[in-house]
């Protein structure tokens, strides 16, 4: 697993599901990381929010690793570094706004002055151990993202990270099409590429075009308008502080998410002409129609802005007339959630603009026309698709090839592909996983304690108390506590023949104590699959007086 004279691809993470990005390139000895990402737990991951790669391929490698490349400040891209870079000891580098993000993100865990985080600016080039990498600034949702163009004794890459093409970008200067065309030229050997929208037969389109529809929309608003995006998009930020002006109401920004942007977009030069924003309390003073608010939680997380608006324990409060904007595309799997609110707003007689309605979004993923397009500029030899799950991966690689790109290889994380020399295969495989992170504790996402916690999810949970005496015999009756078994209306006879069972199994045993609690807890759980069809986790104490 160590790589030799060679050009070797691994995705830990990435490949086969969006989210929780993490590539490896390894070449003479050494591996380069681009990107290490989290993911968003779903209702599988009971009280949890985050989940991270496993990387103990790597972490059991870490004197081989040379350093970490950021291509951007998304958090599938950088959320899991507070809790994972530390420990591998390298050197980050990322451009100026990602090194903001993440910065902060350091310093919020106490590990700022312990990471080494370096600012490298865009179309720099510099070196990560045998490496030769140049930050090539690409069009995204998100100030600064970047392709990586790396060099190695065996072979050109293309990293894409996230990308879309845009001629009239609202942000940031992306690489022109020359800029593109001059790479393929020098020979690009492997393009490694975001297969997200691989299924869009139209193109992602361009983020300025975006203001107009946002204008008319709150211009048809009679009264508050809430606009929910993004946090980290920093450009639509600035394209409502131009609606805001246009449409002569106030702009009150609220998530702490949208501050942190806000605060790192002005410090790189971003947003000099924002307007003045005012706070919740002034909002609420202002007429009706003379503000606009931004917040986060177009995505339905539960402690976000829009959903306590919902809720009613925000101090930003909506009522009938007024208006929510989703200046953001459903991810799939949030459908719910979003939904929830929704029908919250809605049943406070809260008018709702989603995309379907208006142009209030683009993606900032390429559709096919983008992809033709890059496929025709750089030219590589071989197409590796990534950032996508195997829907995407595989019907990416078969665009490619209808474009007329020689060759393309899907894989999946953990499968440890040669690049060069000769042609592509897959050589071996390194163990992945997911790590889940519970309060301020890293576990493994099937761990004990997750299956744990699903069993006591789906059956409940009894606990029993049985005292006896030296001989073993009953010294009082058994006593039984349960939560979250189905028996509602029968606890009390449940509970009552629960108690029996359990005594009735201390009478008939004749085994050690270990014998005896085993015993007891069947009997139990008889009794519960017997009412509820339900096997709840039983829990036995046994006191010997």
């Amino acid at each position: 697993m160590t790589p030799r004279n060679e050009l070797l691809f691994c995705a830990l993470g990435g490949s086969g599901e969006i989210g929780m990005n993490v590539n490896l390139y390894g070449t003479q000895g050494k591996w380069l990381m681009v990107d290490m990402g989290v993911t968003f737990a779903d209702h599988s991951y009971p009280g949890i929010d985050l989940v991270l790669p496993d990387l103990s391929f790597i972490e059991e490698r870490s004197e081989e690793l040379a350093g970490i490349v950021l291509t951007h400040g998304h958090e599938d891209h950088i959320g899991a570094l507070p809790y994972l870079a530390q420990d591998l000891g390298v050197p980050l580098y990322a451009t100026p706004f990602t090194a903001g993000l993440i910065h902060g993100k350091l310093e919020e865990e106490g590990i700022a002055d312990r990471v080494d985080l370096r600012v490298i600016q865009p179309r720099e080039r510099f070196a990560v151990g045998p490496f030769d990498i140049r930050f090539v600034p690409l069009a995204h949702s998100i100030p600064e993202a970047s392709a990586l163009e790396i060099g190695t004794p065996y072979g050109r890459v293309f990293h894409t990270g996230d990308w879309k093409l845009d001629r009239a970008p609202v942000i940031g200067k992306p690489a022109t099409e020359q800029e593109l065309r001059e790479i393929g030229d020098a020979g690009i050997d492997v393009l490694v590429c975001d297969s997200t929208n691989v299924f869009n037969a139209e193109a992602s389109g361009s983020e300025s075009s975006v203001q107009r529809g946002l204008a008319e929309a709150v211009a048809k608003a009679r009264g508050r308008v809430l606009v929910t995006s993004f946090a980290s998009n920093a450009a639509r930020l600035a394209t409502l502080g131009r609606v805001a002006k246009e449409t002569g109401r106030k702009l009150c920004v609220t998530g702490r998410s949208l501050d942190r942007i806000i605060r790192v977009a002005k410090s790189c030069g971003y947003l000099r002409d924002f307007p003045e924003t005012i706070d919740p309390d002034t909002a609420m003073r202002l007429p009706r129609d003379g503000v606009l608010i931004v917040a986060t939680g177009g995505q339905g997380e539960a402690r976000a802005a829009l959903s306590r608006v919902a809720e009613g324990s925000h101090p930003i409060s909506l009522d009938a007339g007024d208006t929510v904007i989703f200046s953001s595309k459903q991810i799939p799997g949030n459908e719910v959630a979003i939904g929830r609110i929704q029908n919250i707003l809605a049943g406070r007689g809260v008018e709702m603009v989603t995309e379907k309605q208006a142009h209030v979004h683009v993606s900032g993923h390429p559709g096919r026309p983008e992809l033709a397009a890059m496929y025709e500029w750089i030219r590589p030899a071989l197409l590796v698709p990534v950032h996508g799950e195997m829907r995407h991966l595989m019907e990416h690689a078969r665009f490619g090839l209808a474009q007329g790109v020689p060759r393309a290889l899907v894989q999946t994380d953990g499968e440890l592909v040669r690049l060069a020399p000769g042609a592509p295969e897959k050589i071996g495989h390194a163990p992945v996983g997911r790590l889940v992170l519970d309060g301020d504790v890293i576990l493994p996402a099937d761990g004990v304690t997750i299956n744990e916690r699903r069993k006591l999810g789906i059956n409940g949970q009894m606990s029993v108390a049985v005292a006896v005496t030296r001989e073993g015999r009953l010294a009082g009756r058994p006593q039984v506590r349960l939560q979250g078994v189905p028996v509602e209306e029968e606890r009390d006879p449940f509970v009552a023949e629960a108690e029996e069972a359990a005594a009735e199994a201390v009478r008939d045993s004749t085994g050690n104590a270990a014998r005896l609690r085993e015993d007891v807890r069947l009997a139990v759980r008889r009794v519960a699959t017997r009412w509820t069809g339900k096997k709840p986790i039983v829990d036995v104490l046994i006191v010997e007086v």
